[in-house]
This record gives structure tokens, C-alpha cells and sequence, in this order.
């Protein structure tokens, strides 16, 4: 890779993407990165799209007055793998943005797990241990929207694309060795899914923590509310949690208040949501009782089924014994929960599809069958 040139690296003209998009080779490995802002926003605002191609690196600037349309066709082809790291929030703000999403998908924090790496790897930490190079993380809290881009930043932007070919080489030999590059391959691709990135109102209750211990009534006015907030954080563009904490939202959900003034009196209700948005609150919760009285199906279980800790104990031992064997985290073929819903009967589990199945399933399972 060249010395980077942060005047060079930059694009931010039409004619320098149009360049730039015409000497990438149909079918060639490019390698991604982003850098967005969402502090205070309902959704991330892509600022910059940084890319590795042949022995070239660019910066695409998403906040130029250019169209970069072109290089997402590129880029989303279909044609060449698509190299990130770490690529879930990558692949949100490219679907918010261009509602594409880069593939056929390669992730080098899924890939270096699968080689006996920490399961959640970051970029720097893997080029230290892979090449022994210091990556600079001085920028990580940068203001992205801020233009012009300072040189120091464009070369921060820069080299985190700038080591990735390297490592995705140096990671696919080792999986090759073990025979797991499909298994990288696999998992990689499952977030090449729009539905990951989508966030549907009418489920939006699934981000609360706390809602399988409420009452049932409460379960339903908490769902009321969570479909409520997604939506007016949508329009309003602001994140979920300056609307209404999970905690303001679940202790209304309990308290089920009357009027405007016993709304204030919730945990942490910002004095002007209980004022401007009250209204709208407590006609959702007017809308959850009507559902409880006619009998709308529970958000999920009341109080789920407990399970027998010497028996979620057994299982974490067949998990840690395969891992062991394969020199891999545990947490990278079965988390926890999916050992609670095994011990329950649910089939629907990642350790019951794709390469896991055989590795890790199968011995569930029989130990399943064995408690």
C-alpha cells in the first residue's frame, strides 16, 4: 500500500469519483470502512465511505455535493468480496443511506474469532497482533459532519482501510488450514440482511430489558409505548432515549398514570415531553387497556420458564470442552441463551444451523437428551 496523501486519498469531486470508480477492475476485492455521526440523530449519518481497491485507497466524502451512487453500484455488485471489519454498524449506515448493503460480505472481526482471536476484536488490536503495527485511535470520538475534513482526520479515515487487504489474506490462509473459511464465509453473510437494520415499530418493544418482569397489563401499555417512541424518534430525528428513557418508559408502563401531572411524576419524564407529548402517552396507554380487555396476545412470557442451573451448567461444559478443542471462544458456537432455550426445546437456535450444527449442535442436543 502507498504512503497515504491525504490530498490524493480524498474525494469529494465528481470527476475524481468518476476516476476513481472506472479503475476498479470488475470482480476485485475492495475493502470498507465508514465514519458516521449519531449522538443526535434517530439514525447515523454517513459522512465518509473510506475504501481500499487494487493498490489504490480513497475517501469518499458523502457530505460532498456529488453523487456517489456509482460506486455503491460498484460496491454492491455482487462481483468481488467486500472486505470490513467488525461490519454490523458499517452495513446499518450504508442501508440508511443508499438502502444497499455491500456483498458477497467478508468480516474480519468474525473471521479472526474463528482462528482463536477475542471474539470482539477491534480492527487496531488485530493489526497489532497480526502485522505488529500501531494503528492511531487519537480521531475515535472525531466529528465526522464537520467540514473541511482536517488532513490528520482523512489520514486517521484512511488507515482504516489501509492494513485490511493484508489481513483478510493472512486470516483466510489460516482458515483455509483449519478448514473454516466457509464457516467465515457463513457467518459473515448473515449480515448482509436488511431485516437486521429495520426496525419495525410494532416490535420495537423487544429493546426493553426489563419487560418480561412486568405484570401483564404493564407488558402491554410498555409495547404501546415502544411502538409510540420508535415513531416519533423516527420523525423527530432524534435518538430513542432523549425522547423517553427505557426507564421513564417502564416505570409509565407500571405506574399507568391518569393525567399529565401524574406523567411528570415518573421516573426522569423530561418536564417538556410530560408537557408537549403527554397527550399522545396516555392515549397509547388508553390503547393498552383496550387491548388487555379484549385479550391481545402477550408481548412475551409474564415470568419465562426457569431452568435448572445444573443442567445450563452441564451444557457450558460441552460448549467449553469443543471450544477448547478448537482453540475458539466459547461464546462464538453458543451463547448462554442459546443453552436456556435448548434446555427448553426451542430448535430455532444458531447452534442448530449451518456449520454449527455438526460442530456443536448435534452434542447439545444428545446432552440435552441426557439431562
Amino acid at each position: 500500500m502507498p504512503v497515504l496523501n491525504p490530498e490524493e486519498v480524498l474525494i469529494d469531486k465528481p470527476a475524481q469519483l468518476a476516476k476513481a470508480c472506472g479503475g476498479i477492475a470488475p470482480g476485485e476485492l475492495i475493502c470498507i470502512d465508514t465514519e458516521f455521526i449519531r449522538t443526535t440523530q434517530f439514525s447515523p449519518r454517513l459522512c465518509l465511505t473510506q475504501i481500499a481497491a487494487g493498490d489504490q485507497i480513497y475517501c469518499i466524502d458523502e457530505l460532498a455535493e456529488i453523487e456517489t451512487a456509482p460506486l455503491w453500484d460498484i460496491l454492491c455488485a455482487g462481483e468481488g468480496l467486500r472486505v470490513l471489519h467488525a461490519a454490523k454498524q458499517d452495513m446499518e449506515v450504508a442501508w440508511v443511506r443508499h438502502k444497499r448493503l455491500p456483498e458477497p460480505l467478508f468480516d474480519t472481526q468474525i473471521a479472526a474469532a474463528l482462528v482463536g482471536q477475542p471474539a470482539q476484536v477491534g480492527y487496531a488490536g488485530l493489526v497489532k497482533t497480526l502485522l505488529d503495527i500501531d494503528v492511531d485511535k487519537t480521531h475515535t470520538r472525531a466529528d465526522w459532519s464537520l467540514r473541511p475534513l482536517a488532513p490528520e482526520l482523512i489520514a486517521y479515515a484512511a488507515s482504516d482501510v489501509l492494513h485490511l487487504p493484508v489481513i483478510y489474506q493472512m486470516l483466510r490462509e489460516q482458515l483455509e488450514k483449519l478448514g473454516r473459511y466457509a464457516w467465515a464465509v457463513e457467518d459473515s453473510a448473515r449480515m448482509v440482511d436488511p431485516a437486521l437494520y429495520i426496525v419495525d415499530p410494532d416490535v420495537a418493544w423487544r429493546r426493553l430489558l426489563g419487560i418480561p418482569r412486568l405484570p401483564v397489563a404493564a407488558q402491554l401499555r410498555a409495547r404501546r409505548l415502544a411502538r409510540w417512541r420508535e415513531e416519533y424518534a423516527h420523525r423527530a430525528d432524534r435518538p430513542r432515549q432523549w425522547i423517553l428513557s427505557d426507564k421513564s418508559l417502564l416505570d409509565i408502563a407500571m405506574r399507568r398514570p391518569r393525567n399529565e401531572a401524574e406523567l411528570a411524576g415518573c421516573a426522569e419524564v423530561p418536564a417538556g415531553v410530560a408537557r408537549r407529548q403527554g397527550g399522545a402517552i396516555l392515549s397509547e396507554l388508553d390503547v393498552a387497556a383496550r387491548e388487555y380487555d379484549s385479550g391481545t396476545d402477550l408481548v412475551q412470557e409474564a415470568r419465562p420458564e426457569l431452568v435448572d442451573p445444573a443442567q445450563l451448567k452441564r451444557l457450558g461444559q460441552v460448549v467449553e470442552e469443543i471450544a477448547k478443542s478448537l482453540a475458539i471462544a466459547p461464546e462464538i458456537l453458543a451463547t448462554r441463551k442459546d443453552l436456556t432455550a435448548a434446555i427448553r426445546g426451542e430448535l430455532e437456535i444458531r447452534p442448530l444451523s449451518g456449520w454449527r450444527r455438526p460442530v456443536i449442535g448435534e452434542p447439545l442436543l444428545a446432552a440435552v437428551s441426557a439431562l
